[in-house]
């Protein structure tokens, strides 16, 4: 399929060393050699594939010296000729460069356009497409991983396999209908169960590996509660390792929500700060504590801090109704008494020392993460890609019971359906919505 010239630029309008400009299409070539003077030789119509050539770029009104490369169909990124200039990185420089390529009849490339070409071309499934963009917007290690794992095609090779057992079962029940004479229902129905019944188990054990996968990909949110003065904006600043919170003896003084993110593990934790629990017949700190409850409530994890001099009623209070949350119950301000009567703490602090706050974070991580995971591996990281797998169990579900009591053709109905729902994950069966709307989240020149 024969597309325009598109172009953009990769590596975004900020000054930098050097900048990448992309034009793919079916004539790339044909631009380049209107603004590209090579300083060999070589005319840029004879360039040799996935070889860098240096000359000078015409910017119309400007000159810029770099680096020139063709890549030739169907071995490039979008799987069309393709041609990057490496130029300089000043916005001004990149600003005019693609003005001119657009001069020369190239059209602005729209978001994700390159990656979208790539994957009508064959060069990569929608699930690698997601593991990209994953990767490029990544925060922590954690999130590179999966987004790796994502892109390298790890779950679509695995949902492909799945796939193709439920193409040999359905071929199966094809057969049985077309030859009757045979009687091969009964063999038949047999092995059609022990398929449909081990399809699903590798389906569920995917669906189980999501509320991990999701929290490696989106981070834990972590709630710092307590009452006033218990230490939690010392403990936001300990943890972050920088003065990020007001620290005070005036109790009341955290009324708003103070955020700050660090890496545990290769994981991205994003603490909140909230105000002191308490009666208040201040306005403002009713409002700052009311805020505190909710960002409670939507937390993955509280850190309950309390103070080790100062246990009273209040904190029993707050405890309480923490409930069944997952928490973490933490005595501060070790550094002033040796008492280690407290009130079922998982762990004593002081941010004045320092004294436990890596066993905090250690803890912190087993907590939400699990001690004993293994961030290598391979988990469930898009709603997406769950809804799908979901979708396609219960229709499984559906097939299994037809398969064991009804005719074998009612059963294809339900395994035409689950397969349906799992070629949506790559793309092999995807709606022009759901692809769109995957590629408004790329950036214009990816």
């Amino acid at each position: 399929m024969v597309n325009e010239n598109i172009s953009a630029v990769s590596t975004g309008l900020v000054a930098s060393g050097v900048a990448v400009i992309r034009i793919s299409g079916d004539s790339p070539l044909q631009i380049a050699s209107k603004m590209f003077k090579p300083q060999g030789k070589t005319a840029v119509n004879d360039f040799e594939p996935y070889k860098m050539y240096t000359g000078e770029f015409d910017g119309g009104t400007f000159t810029d010296y770099g680096l020139c490369v063709y890549f030739k169909a169907p071995k490039s990124y979008t799987g069309e000729d393709m041609v990057e200039f490496h130029c300089h990185g000043g916005p001004a420089i990149v600003r005019g460069l693609l003005k001119r390529t657009v001069e020369l009849g190239a059209r602005p490339a729209n978001r994700g356009e390159f990656t979208k070409r790539a994957f009508l071309n064959g060069k990569l499934s929608l699930s690698s497409a997601e593991g990209l963009i994953d990767m490029i917007n990544s925060e922590s290690e954690g999130e590179v991983k999966a987004g790796y794992s994502l892109y390298r095609e790890k779950l679509k090779k695995e949902i492909d396999l799945i796939c193709d057992d439920l193409t040999y079962i359905l071929a199966k029940i094809d057969a049985d209908i077309d030859f009757p004479e045979e009687d091969l229902e009964s063999a038949t129905r047999t092995e059609i169960l022990s398929t449909l019944n081990a399809c699903k188990v590798k389906l569920v054990k995917l669906l189980s590996s999501y509320r991990t996968g999701r929290t490696i990909k989106s981070g834990v949110k972590v709630a710092i509660v307590g009452k006033p003065n218990a230490g939690k904006s010392s403990l936001l600043n300990s943890l972050l390792n920088y003065d990020k919170a007001i620290v005070s003896s005036v109790a009341g003084t955290t009324r708003d929500i103070v955020e700050g993110s660090i890496d545990i593990n290769g994981i991205k934790f994003n603490f909140f700060d909230t105000a002191g629990i308490r009666d208040s017949g201040d306005e403002i700190e009713g409002i700052g504590i009311n805020l505190a409850k909710r960002t409670i409530n939507s937390s993955d994890i509280a850190v309950f801090v309390m103070d080790i001099t100062d246990i009273d009623d209040n904190d029993k209070q707050i405890l309480l109704e923490l409930g069944d949350k997952l928490k973490i119950v933490v005595a501060n301000k070790t550094d002033l008494s040796l008492d280690n009567a407290c009130y079922g703490e998982d762990i004593k602090i002081s941010t004045v020392t320092g004294e436990n706050i890596e066993e905090l974070k250690q803890l912190l991580f087993d907590k939400t993460i699990g001690a004993n995971v293994d961030l290598n591996g391979d988990f469930l990281t898009e709603e997406r890609h769950y809804d799908a797998i979901n979708k396609a169990v219960n229709k499984l579900d559906d097939a299994i019971i037809s398969a064991t009591n009804l005719p074998l053709d009612l059963a294809s109905i339900d395994i035409k359906a689950s397969w349906q729902y799992l070629g949506e994950i790559s793309g092999r069966s995807a709606t022009e919505d759901i692809i769109e709307e995957i590629f408004k989240k790329f950036c214009v020149g990816k």
